[in-house]
Parts: structure tokens; sequence; C-alpha cells
């Protein structure tokens, strides 16, 4: 075989196994860029649905005053009751 023949054959090979790894690295970086906008949405999402201890504590917070105004209201009748 001839030598320039040769050397056409192996840029060709080169060629293919270059547009391959090319090709393969494109589409682990499609799918890495893919997985990335997943993680950050289930990150936000899970930030929305989670509450913090601050939220906690200010609900707990307006849960015990309305507890504490029943409570007030219902000593009321019961001493309204029994004072008549």
């Amino acid at each position: 075989m001839d030598n320039s023949l040769l050397m056409m054959l192996w840029n060709f090979g080169l060629t293919i196994m270059l547009a391959v790894i090319g090709f393969v690295a494109k589409e682990k970086s499609n799918e890495l860029n893919r997985l990335n906008i997943l993680l950050n949405r289930t990150r936000e999402e899970i930030a929305r649905d989670n509450v913090t201890n601050h939220e906690v504590d200010k609900i707990m917070e307006h849960i015990d005053q309305r507890f504490n105004k029943l409570e007030n209201k219902i000593d009321e009748l019961i001493r309204k009751r029994y004072a008549e």
C-alpha cells in the first residue's frame, strides 16, 4: 500500500474517533445541564414547601393568642353562668 493512502486512512480513522468523542462529550454536557436545571427546581420546591423556624414561631404565637382569647371567653361565660 502506498504511504499516502495509509496516512489518509489514519487521518480518516482519527477524525471519526474524534467526532464520536465530541458527540459523546456534547451529549454528556447537555445531560449535565438538564440535571442541573432539575436540581435547581427541586431546591426551589423544597424551599417553597418547607417553612422556616421563624415562620413556625410566628404561626404558633398567633395560634396561642387565638386560644388565649377563646379561653378567656369560656372563663367569662363560666363566671357569668355561676354568678347567676
